[in-house]
């Protein structure tokens, strides 16, 4: 039986999660977490009856108490209430799919409860990898990828000597505006920006989909999870969303992973790994699909893609500035307040302002977001 904390519940990665468990009777959910969308996690409470439940709004934590009274589950509030379900005694594996760096300390005390980790929090490792996969390893704590790409690089890692890899390729759909000109992005809406043509995502992945800062973003997840240099990561775009991603050997030999755009594949790999279990949906035609296409991303468009590059060869607090800095910018665009292409402009400006600490804590990187957070704010 798989015990399980799903830090994030109500989200894409968390309801899809719930689903897997709705359809295998050997995982016992224990533990849920939401931001402050008590409505749906009332439901997901009466149906699968975990233990505790963290409600990060502290009000809004106190009306679920009186919503579930008539359920035997304790509610809890806060970063101390987050911890607490990453922590519970009876998980045994923690789903952490909040968004944002708000996973860092959660993740962090799981690990040291020996805690295994499904990862879908992306901004854990890309602040804080070599404080995650270090401790991580210490514990003897698996770190398993619930990112697509990831997933599927770790999937096609499988039966090989790591030392025998030449690279890894990560595939990226190109968003909606793979095709747009510069000149097309300049009067970009929220709501062509929240139009991916492939994968049902939230708003704020689904934005940094748009301007490839998501695939920045993966970058810097690979160079901790699979430990590879820069140099050995490369990004192709490959509208289909058919190949997830690859890995190429010494010898010339590539092995890739494939299959529809489908979250649930990656999650149910990762909470089952190395097991395979039969997962209902859509199989892939290759007769009907024709042909699949790549080509290298437009780093002149996507200058927030570039930048990634650029703050994770620097390393330190700097990938906290790059990730902080896109964080607090896609919150400033969906506001309206800013214009589509002031997202990377926002990013570049907070990078270039800040002074890197080499090999931060935990202090020091929270530091640096508030840091890139007031820098993107005082540059509107």
């Amino acid at each position: 039986m798989k015990k399980l904390s799903i830090l994030g519940s109500t989200g894409s990665i968390g309801t899809q999660t719930l689903e897997i468990a709705r359809n295998n009777d050997d995982i016992d959910v224990v533990a849920l977490s939401a931001g402050s969308n008590i409505g749906l996690l009332e439901k997901q409470a009466r149906e699968f009856k975990p233990e505790l439940i963290c409600v990060y709004d502290e009000e809004k934590a106190k009306e679920l108490r009186v919503n579930i009274a008539d359920l035997n589950i304790k509610v809890v509030s806060g970063m101390e209430g987050l911890i607490e379900a990453a922590v519970i005694d009876r998980a045994d594996i923690v789903l952490t799919a909040v968004v944002g760096m708000i996973g860092i300390r959660p993740t962090i005390a799981a690990i040291k409860a020996h805690k295994d980790i499904a990862l879908a929090n992306k901004e854990t490792l890309v602040t804080a990898g070599h404080i995650i996969m270090k401790l991580a390893k210490e514990c003897g704590v698996k770190i398993l990828p619930v990112d697509s790409e990831h997933s599927a690089i770790f999937q096609s890692l499988q039966g090989n000597q790591h030392s025998r890899v030449s690279k890894i390729i990560l595939t990226a759909s190109g968003g909606p505006f793979r095709n747009s000109t510069l000149e097309e992005l300049q009067n970009v809406t929220v709501e062509a920006a929240l139009k991916h043509p492939n994968w049902s995502m939230g708003k704020k992945i689904t934005i940094d989909s748009s301007t490839m800062v998501n695939k920045g973003l993966e970058v810097m997840e690979a160079r901790w999870l699979f430990d590879v240099d820069y140099d050995k990561i490369d990004v192709v775009v490959q509208p289909q969303s058919l190949i997830h991603s690859m890995v190429e050997y010494v010898d010339g030999g590539i092995m890739a992973q494939l299959g529809t755009p489908d979250m649930k594949l990656p999650i149910q790999y990762a909470l089952y790994y190395p097991d395979r279990r039969y997962l209902g949906g859509e199989r892939v035609d290759f007769a009907k699909i024709g042909s699949i296409t790549f080509f290298r991303p437009d780093t002149e468009k996507f200058k927030g893609f570039a930048l990634a590059y650029e703050a994770g060869r620097i390393a330190g607090t700097m990938p906290t500035i790059y990730n902080a800095a896109n964080e607090c910018a896609v919150g400033l665009f969906l506001d309206r307040k800013i214009k589509y292409l002031e997202i990377a402009e926002l990013i570049e400006k907070a990078m270039h302002a800040h002074k890197v600490t080499d090999n931060p804590s935990l202090e020091q990187i929270l530091e640096a977001e508030k840091e890139a957070h007031e820098c993107v704010k005082n540059n509107i």
